[in-house]
């Protein structure tokens, strides 16, 4: 009862984010970062749990991405409805993906994951008549959210995107803690700790990564789905390319890699420190604590800082391996439980 008190409490605080907040800004930022946790989340039931590193999460991200905007733009199906079919795409390819990759392991893995994330880029490149190739899709306008004659909304400002984003992070957080207290969920952290093991006592291998790896795709989707509606316009690039699976897994990374609270923590830091960069808000900070902007080390930081998220990414990935293997939850968490002398 008490831990669940402590999941409503920010829950409920978050439900109410649109009455405090009127400006579209914030609110933007929040739904970034429920997109980040959903997608964090969506990894961490096979690579946090299973312990197989894919680096091609990209290609059911995608997935999700076309599959609801197609049907919308030449089948004129309304999203909500969409987005399941395009869920049950990215499903069946994981399950054809999973059942050819999954006989490698390490980073053997690691590589054909990426390999058919970008199989599936050029194809989704090179097939014009579907996708449009390089030029991509533009959605139109979103039909009507309506029950019989009462209007739900009609897309035109942030709060409804906002509380979508919210109810698909939670329902991902939801997806990891069922799966975690679940047989499933045992083992598939049998699986990470010794797959040899796991397979002498048995444990079909396959058929729990495979699993392991539905879910996890099916979640990824669902989030390409609502990215792509919520910006309104995808391309190959933007949704196949491997920055997409490599931010994903940053996100666990930082935060905890094998828990429920990391990759949410790890989406709070990447996402607040994406829109940091992009807004030039670090270098703006160092020139209110004294650093001049017509120093030259004011001038570099003015104009390459901001374009430099990628090196900022590598850095902290660095920092988080060396000092905290385990992420911030690990990190943290240690220090909590340690007694004082």
């Amino acid at each position: 009862m008490k831990a669940l008190v402590v999941w409503l409490i920010p829950l409920v605080a978050l439900a109410l984010v649109p009455i405090w907040l009127t400006s579209p800004y914030p609110l933007h930022i929040f739904i970034l970062l429920f997109i980040a946790v959903a997608m964090g989340e969506s990894w961490n039931v096979l690579g946090g749990f299973a312990g197989q590193y894919s680096v091609g999460h990209a290609a059911y991200y995608g997935l999700g991405a076309y599959g609801a905007f197609i049907l919308l733009e030449q089948k004129h199906v309304a999203p909500w409805f969409g987005v399941w079919v395009a869920v049950a795409i990215a499903t069946a390819v994981a399950l054809i993906i999973g059942s050819i990759t999954f006989r490698l392991r390490g980073p053997y893995f690691v590589l054909a994951s990426i390999a058919v994330a970008e199989i599936i880029r050029l194809a989704a490149l090179n097939w014009k008549d579907l996708t449009n190739g390089a030029e991509g899709i533009l959605a139109s306008d979103l039909p009507i959210l309506q029950f019989g004659n009462h209007v739900v909304t009609d897309w035109n400002s942030k709060t409804p995107y906002y509380y979508m984003g919210l109810a698909m992070a939670v329902f991902c957080v939801g997806v990891n803690f069922a799966v975690k207290r679940s047989k499933l969920g045992y083992y598939l952290q049998a699986i990470r700790e010794d797959q040899d093991a796991a397979h002498s006592l048995g444990i079909p291998l396959t058929v729990y990564k495979n699993a392991g790896l539905v879910i996890s795709a099916a979640c990824t989707a669902l989030a390409g789905s609502f990215a792509a509606f919520y910006v309104g316009f995808i391309e190959p690039q933007a949704v196949f390319g491997i920055d997409i699976s490599v931010q994903v897994v940053l996100i666990c990374i930082i935060g905890g890699i094998g828990t429920v609270t990391g990759p949410m923590i790890g989406a709070v830091v990447l996402v607040l420190l994406s829109e940091a960069l992009r807004a030039n808000l670090i270098a703006q900070g160092l020139f209110h604590v004294g650093l001049s902007e017509t120093s030259p080390t004011g001038m570099f930081l003015k104009e390459n800082l901001a374009h430099a998220h990628v090196l900022i990414y590598g850095i902290l990935v660095i920092v988080v391996i060396l000092f905290m293997p385990d992420g911030f939850v690990g990190f943290f968490g240690t220090r909590l439980r340690r007694k004082p002398r």
